[in-house]
């Protein structure tokens, strides 16, 4: 059985707060067709390939241009996309996906099951070195396959034009859930073939909307796909304007003068928007997590000692309340509210300096004596963000630990730099991609998961996660999760900061905008309307 989270749908066009919607009623029951949608992006996309896609810059984007096998709804519920059916066995090691017929690329060919196949091989592939490889691993023969003993995968089969077979050695739970992923999406070889790694740069899908040029730091402009599957969008035209580094001010200045659709909103506007409601203003919880990330292969963070003090030495009640003035709720587990295993009592390191101070005495640093600076990275910069590092800072000086901040704000340099191990300290936030504590505690904590950023290490952390995946009771798998976060938090590879939310304004012409539970990235933009 798929289990999905019971994520409220939000459609704005029913929670509306600005005056605008009251003005024309007659523009909600009858759509219309035409218009530019000019959406901010706070930062480039390392790519718009799929396979390759890191951030959610790039998931945000791709999203409208390509289409999985299937998709998630507003409630989070799995439907069909370029899949109109599926079937499996009772034992959960045999599917059938039987495709649409007619789907077409961009570039006027159908798409049939030569092409899912070639897509899922291709992200298993080691030379394309896709993140999202480990969700195929279970395929049979994948492993053949990847470490060069086979020239094909074994459990991907094209049974026939529009038929697509998958054979699994091992169940795995969510394994029909992670096809509905960001990463998981259907391509054209002839376009992989002649574009190489440009493919990134001109990318070639099924969805919504055609890719129509990227202007690096300025514009990725997409139009209507005319012969959408499922109709043409409203839209004409979706055009992504590129503020590098998040000046929240500056996007915030350019949507009350016209130049966007909808912004986020700066901490010090959050009050006077709210009383004004001039706009459409939606906040909503997203399956999301703001961390620090701490590298725990090399320096003083490798010891485990003085990573838990970092944790206890910060006051994220603190930091929500008088920074953020309540906007967030302040974390102390990786698992956000909403997901399958979050435990609103699990606060494994409540703030405490004098627990801090203690632990650097046990890790052979007392008062801070001997621990070089240590340094915090962060791709953004708006002053919220930098009064909360100084915040922080403050917090770890007072137990006698030494922090530098600073910030690079060219995204795809500063997640490249991340991957590599580059920073002892860096910020970073992680949004689902699928409802499942897999997609954050596997993902991101598992010794052999691509995604591991802070270079974690734990056997028994790997051996309760491979546990997990195989479990095919849903409390088994509960408890097993929430057995490794517990022992992930006790190592303190990072520390929870605040969990998200999806807080924006649209213009007061805005309509039929969805919001799930995993935000901006799986907004379906072919929806929304201009009535103006």
């Amino acid at each position: 059985m798929l289990h999905v989270v019971p994520a409220l749908l939000i459609l704005i066009a029913g929670l509306l707060t600005g005056g605008a919607w009251a003005q024309d009623k007659a523009h909600a029951a009858a759509p219309k067709y035409g218009g530019t949608y000019r959406r901010p992006l706070v930062n480039n996309p390392s790519t718009l390939d799929p396979a390759l896609i890191g951030d959610i810059y790039g998931f945000t984007v791709a999203q409208q241009i390509f289409d999985g096998l299937v998709q998630y709804d507003g409630s989070l519920t799995i439907i069909p996309a370029i899949a109109q059916s599926w079937k499996g066995s009772r034992d959960g090691l045999n599917w059938l996906f039987f495709l649409r017929k007619g789907v077409k690329f961009h570039n006027g060919r159908e798409v049939v099951a030569d092409d899912v196949v070639y897509s899922f091989t291709r992200i298993l592939d080691p030379k394309t070195n896709s993140k999202a490889a480990e969700v195929f691993l279970k395929v049979k023969g994948a492993r053949d396959f990847v470490e060069g003993r086979a020239k094909t995968v074994q459990g991907l089969h094209a049974l026939d034009r529009y038929t697509v077979q998958i054979e699994l050695a091992e169940a795995s739970a969510p394994f029909v859930a992670s096809l509905a992923m960001g990463y998981i999406k259907i391509v054209p070889r002839e376009a992989i073939e002649e574009l190489g790694p440009a493919f990134g740069l001109r990318p070639v899908g099924t969805g919504p909307f055609k890719f129509v040029r990227w202007k690096k730091d300025e514009e990725i402009a997409l139009e209507a796909n005319q012969d959408y599957y499922a109709g043409r969008p409203f839209l004409d035209r979706l055009e992504y304007k590129v503020y590098p580094g998040a000046p929240w001010d500056k996007i915030f200045a350019s949507f009350e003068s016209g130049g966007v659709e909808d912004t986020v909103i700066p901490a010090a506007e959050l009050e006077r928007v709210q009383e004004n409601r001039r706009y459409q203003f939606v906040r909503r919880p997203i399956l999301g997590t703001r961390f620090l990330g701490l590298n725990t292969s090399q320096g003083p963070l490798a010891n485990p000692l003085v990573r838990q003090a970092v944790s206890y030495a910060i006051d994220r009640e603190a930091l929500v309340r008088d920074i953020h003035k309540n906007r967030y709720k302040s974390a102390h587990g990786f698992l956000p509210p909403g997901t399958y295993g979050y435990d609103p009592q699990f606060r494994p390191f409540p703030y405490d300096p004098q627990r801090a101070r203690a632990l650097l005495v046990k890790a052979g640093y007392p008062g801070g004596k001997g621990l070089p600076v240590l340094q915090l990275w962060s791709s953004v910069r708006p002053p919220d963000i930098e009064r909360e590092h100084e915040a922080i800072k403050k917090y770890l000086a007072d137990v006698g630990i030494q922090l530098e901040l600073h910030y690079n704000t060219n995204w795809p340099s500063f997640n490249s730099q991340v991957y590599e191990g580059k920073f002892p300290i860096f910020r970073y936030s992680w949004v689902a991609d699928l409802p499942e504590p897999d997609n954050f505690l596997y993902r991101l904590f598992h010794s052999q998961s691509r995604n591991n950023m802070t270079r974690y290490r734990n056997d028994r952390v790997d051996h309760l996660l491979d546990r997990a995946r195989a479990e095919q009771i849903y409390l088994k798998r509960i408890d097993l999760y929430r057995q490794a976060e517990k022992l992930i938090m006790e190592d303190s590879p990072l520390i929870p900061l605040s969990y998200l939310n999806y807080e924006r304004l649209f213009q007061p012409y805005v309509r039929s905008v969805e919001v799930s539970a995993l935000g901006d990235p799986y907004i379906p933009m072919r929806k929304i309307w201009l009535a103006k």
